[in-house]
């Protein structure tokens, strides 16, 4: 299923991809003419960005792309990390699983052309029954010739290795604060505007062809990130300017 917000955050994800800080993004009224929704589910979209500091909006002149954000690596380029499963029983449900053409936002992420076909598969994640997260992916298509919600259901990265020889070496993955859609709180079981955890990543094999990119809305009373800081007699005073040289993130990738 593609949710309406869901639909309408990649399309302003993609405009904002196209401008520089400070640039003015379109109206309201446009948008919502262009995009064929009504008004609050637009202002949903664009306060999940106002609140995820990806927009602006300035009363009386209109909504502007915000200044870029300082980035915070938690495990530098050099150094190994590992992603062990979280506690609890993992299970999925596909919601839907379609083929559709990348276009440019997408294919640029999956170094792929934008006309060029790709997987798109929505999920939920459980953990010992309770939903957890909800997951977008999506997979060139060329990578993955008659994918079935069978597939999905298990550990997808076991799938890409097990039964079509590909195997997934390294992930680029972001991690903000958002809230939830009266449609996604429905989904993971939660009130609306409840706090979740959005994570955007990008999978390549051990050749850096990129394999999947993924957003996942993870349940902000369920779901915590860990860091391991490794502090020797040369740290700094504070620990959190070590991350990038001695972080390990925790969580579930399959």
């Amino acid at each position: 299923m593609e949710l309406k917000r869901a639909r309408v955050r990649e399309h302003l994800l993609a405009v904002i991809d196209g401008r520089r800080p400070g640039d003015a993004i379109p109206s309201e009224r446009t948008l919502c003419a262009a995009l064929e929704v009504s008004r609050p589910t637009l202002r949903a979209a664009v306060d999940e960005l106002v609140a995820t500091g990806l927009l602006v909006r300035e009363h009386g002149r209109g909504m502007f792309v915000a200044p870029a954000k300082i980035t915070q690596e938690l495990v530098a380029d050099d150094h190994p990390a590992s992603a062990p499963p979280s506690p609890g029983g993992w299970t999925s449900t596909v919601l839907e699983l379609r083929t559709t053409r990348a276009g440019a936002r997408i294919g640029r992420k999956l170094a792929i052309s934008p006309a060029a076909e790709l997987v798109h598969v929505t999920r939920l994640r459980h953990v010992d029954g309770a939903p957890i997260a909800l997951e977008q992916l999506y997979v060139p298509a060329d990578l993955v010739p008659g994918l079935t919600a069978a597939d999905m259901e298990g550990g997808f990265y076991a799938h890409l290795r097990e039964r079509r020889g590909i195997r997934p070496a390294h992930a680029v993955q972001s991690i903000e604060p958002t809230v939830l859609s009266e449609e996604e709180a429905v989904l993971l079981e939660v009130p609306v505007l409840s706090p979740a955890l959005l994570f955007d990543r990008i999978t390549s094999d051990a050749d850096a062809r990129p394999v999947e990119y993924v957003r996942s809305l993870y349940r902000g009373d369920r779901y915590r990130i860990v860091t391991r800081l490794a502090l020797g007699e040369d740290a700094p005073e504070d620990p959190a300017a070590s991350a990038a040289g001695g972080g390990v993130w925790w969580g579930t990738v399959e």
